[in-house]
């Protein structure tokens, strides 16, 4: 895979500042990382709840959601296991959670790491009626799951400078927040040391009167934080400065 491991390792060198060996170390530990939160996603799947939070070692953080009332939007990237993150969130907050997902490309992957249930509804990107949807969720006091890290190719994107260079991230989530008047909770679900999990939840982003940008860049700086404490788990596999690859 030449041109994702082209990828990860600018993301390290400009995360981390390493070259030479450990650079090659730190770009071997990404697809590690990988393949070990995705084995034990697929594992999951089907056990029931006291199975996930035996995974979980720690939750820093946790009681700002369970404190929290009304609808709120969770705030999450590809990094550690944001897939049974939202299952994690569900179980917390006892509300249901709505996670948006992309299209899969391979089809046959659905039913092992998506599979809805026990809180969880997962909502396509694409669906015409999603804005609708979600805005309706939120009303109702429940959670939308979202991630924060890719941008769409569309005018909804924004420029930020990540890591001193600019790089486009989606706006969509702030539009939402302040469009309900829901708050933005980033919230990570990290693979720690002893091979469980460690969830993160950060202080909530409010949106201001036109302040989606502002937000978005204070959501910009956390996602820094959390990838230079974990550089080996943000499983972003092209080149997020230069999506286009011109």
């Amino acid at each position: 895979m030449p041109r994702e491991r082209a990828a990860i390792q600018k993301t390290l060198r400009l995360s981390t500042g390493v070259t030479g060996p450990r650079l090659d170390e730190l770009t071997i530990g990404v697809f590690t990382d990988f393949a070990m939160c995705f084995s034990d996603l697929v594992s999951t799947n089907r056990q029931p709840a006291p199975r996930l939070a035996a995974l979980v070692r720690k939750a820093e953080g946790a009681e700002r959601l369970t404190r929290m009332k009304g609808g709120l939007i969770s705030l999450t990237a590809h990094v550690g296991n944001w897939e049974l993150a939202g299952r994690l969130l569900a179980g917390r907050t006892n509300r249901t959670t709505h996670v948006v997902v992309a299209e899969e490309e391979a089809w046959d992957l659905q039913r092992w790491v998506r599979r809805a249930g026990g809180g969880v509804r997962f909502v396509t990107r694409s669906r015409p009626t999603i804005s609708l949807d979600l805005i309706a969720a939120l009303r109702r006091g429940e959670v939308v799951a979202v991630q924060g890290d890719r941008a769409l190719g569309t005018r909804g994107d924004v420029s930020i400078p990540f890591f001193g260079l600019p790089a486009p991230f989606p706006l969509g989530p702030f539009v939402l927040a302040r469009a309900v008047g829901v708050p933005l909770v980033p919230a990570f679900c990290l693979l720690d040391a002893d091979h469980r999990y460690a969830v993160k939840v950060a202080e909530p982003l409010s949106v201001a009167r036109h302040g989606e940008e502002d937000a978005a860049r204070a959501w910009v700086s956390v996602l820094e934080t959390i990838v230079r404490e974990h550089p080996t788990q943000w499983f972003n596999f092209f080149d997020i400065w230069n999506p286009s690859g011109t």
